[in-house]
């Protein structure tokens, strides 16, 4: 059975007190920027068991009637059409769609930030759509030697020369589609912007990862490094809060290396810095909301096995550099785990060397272990995910939830009419045949209904599994790793 090692209730409660009594420090008026995602943060829910996906939307809503939330985005990003790798889609495209998720879940959007602005025509007309939309959208420039000449960044040729953001709620959430987005610098503009008009305002951070008051080693920050091997993230100790307090806290690279630079602009704006280190300049409660340390602890070490199996497919693919795999495998050492730590990852092996073909294991929530073997009719991904509905609805083994007879009509409408050179069903196929079925089979109907018991199942293909498969299988919230190995030895995959 799953277990909880965080209460989610909690930290609502403390995070939103704890953001209250930022903005009271700062006389009412707080710019906070937001890392990560605010919605859909399945990393932490993975991480930290019990955490809701949707956790720090929820502790937004606490805030609602003092909230607005400005959406960040690099001008480059819209000249360059920067793809979301997680949504594929670019990131102008999820700024309209977060407005969108913003405004459904009941928050304020105020407007739209374009940083790094030199002129990018894709930036011109990007914005001409969204005041099109009735959106109101600013400009904030690009300024030379960003961010070490602070007397020229903190004048009215630097940040002076941005636009002025109007914002109208004590707290002004600052995010974005993702990283590189200019969430800080349009923070940091406004404060310039605020103090010149004579308004009190403050600025803070919000981060989950890494913990700042968990151990430097600790499995959840470690997880946290390898979800990030891919921009060299490392987690240090904040050197300054140890000579400030003489108390070890945990942040990482980017923000100790910046802010030196940080407390340069704050003494320029208003005279002295608020802060002593990085760490003061957090908000994060996440640390205070765990509630079993050794229940974060495992779901650590199996998210960081994720991640090696993720980086180990995505150089494979060409996607990603082998030190990525490399950083990993470094972390994987530090708390002694191998690959067999995963409890899928044995049975998929072990049935794909009996059968010479690819093989898929899957783990139910209540730990029974369920495999699937490559067949005439179906791939492994399906049958596995046959033989899992079937195990969750009690239905026999020997019971075939989709006839052949179904099967053979839709493989050769495939293979004759729409130019597949593979027979064998993907995952989405076998969903559609099987809910045909469901009209006239109970059984078929009682493996229908068990869909959404997969959710958080952990699977294990040995090999890379199509497109298809993998976003079918992580459309039913399966955690799914493949072993860095193609089925067959073609240069194109589709």
């Amino acid at each position: 059975m799953n277990k909880i090692g965080f209460d989610s209730q909690k930290y609502i409660h403390l995070q939103s007190a704890r953001i209250r009594e930022r903005i009271e420090s700062f006389g009412g008026k707080l710019y906070l920027e937001f890392g990560g995602k605010l919605f859909d943060d399945y990393h932490a829910a993975r991480v930290l068991p019990g955490f809701a996906p949707d956790n720090k939307i929820r502790m937004l809503l606490e805030l609602k009637e003092q909230a607005e939330i400005v959406i960040a985005i690099n001008a480059n990003d819209i000249e360059k059409s920067k793809v979301r790798g997680d949504l594929g889609i670019t990131y102008d495209s999820d700024v309209i769609r977060l407005v969108d998720v913003f405004r459904e879940f009941g928050l304020y959007v105020g407007s739209i930030a374009i940083t790094q602005y030199t002129g990018q025509s894709a930036a011109d007309v990007f914005q001409r759509r969204l005041e099109a939309m009735g959106l109101r959208v600013y400009r904030l420039y690009r300024i030379p030697d960003y961010p070490s000449n602070v007397s020229g960044i903190v004048s009215d040729e630097g940040y002076g020369r941005n636009e002025y953001i109007e914002t109208s709620r004590s707290l002004v959430v600052v995010t974005a589609p993702g990283p590189g987005s200019g969430k800080m610098a349009t923070c940091l503009s406004q404060l310039y912007h605020e103090h010149k008009r004579g308004i009190q305002a403050g600025y803070a951070k919000f981060e989950t990862f890494p913990i700042w008051n968990l151990p430097l080693k600790h499995p959840v920050n470690l997880a946290y490094e390898a979800a990030t091997a891919d921009l060299n993230d490392v987690n240090m100790i904040d050197p300054f809060h140890l000579e400030a307090y003489g108390v070890t806290t945990v942040n990482y690279n980017r923000d100790i290396e910046i802010f030196p630079v940080l407390r340069a602009i704050f003494e320029r704006i208003y005279g002295e810095c608020p802060y002593k280190s990085p760490t003061d300049m957090g908000v994060n409660m996440a640390g205070n909301s765990i509630v079993d340390d050794a229940v974060c602890c495992e779901a650590s070490c199996q998210e960081i096995i994720r991640r090696y199996y993720k980086s180990a497919c995505a150089v494979k693919q060409g996607r990603a550099m082998p030190s990525e795999v490399q950083k990993i495998e470094l972390l994987m050492r530090q708390l002694n785990l191998d690959s067999s730590r995963r409890s899928t990852v044995r049975p998929a092996l072990a049935l794909a060397e009996q059968t010479g073909e690819p093989a898929v294991a899957m783990e139910l929530n209540d730990g029974r272990i369920i495999t699937g073997k490559t067949t005439p009719l179906l791939g492994a991904a399906s049958a596995a995910l046959l033989n899992a509905l079937k195990a969750l609805a009690g239905i026999p083994d020997e019971i075939k939830l989709i006839s052949p007879n179904v099967i053979e009509p839709i493989q050769h409408l495939k293979v004759a009419h729409m130019g597949n050179r593979n027979p064998l069903m993907h995952i989405d196929e076998i969903l559609i045949a099987l809910t045909i079925c469901a009209v006239t089979d109970d059984n078929a109907e009682l493996a229908m209904e068990q869909l959404s018991n997969l959710s958080g199942c952990e699977a294990h293909s040995t090999v890379i599994l199509s497109q298809a498969d993998e976003g079918m299988l992580s459309k039913l919230g399966l955690n799914l790793t493949c072993e860095p190995a193609y089925q067959t030895n073609k240069l194109y995959h589709k």
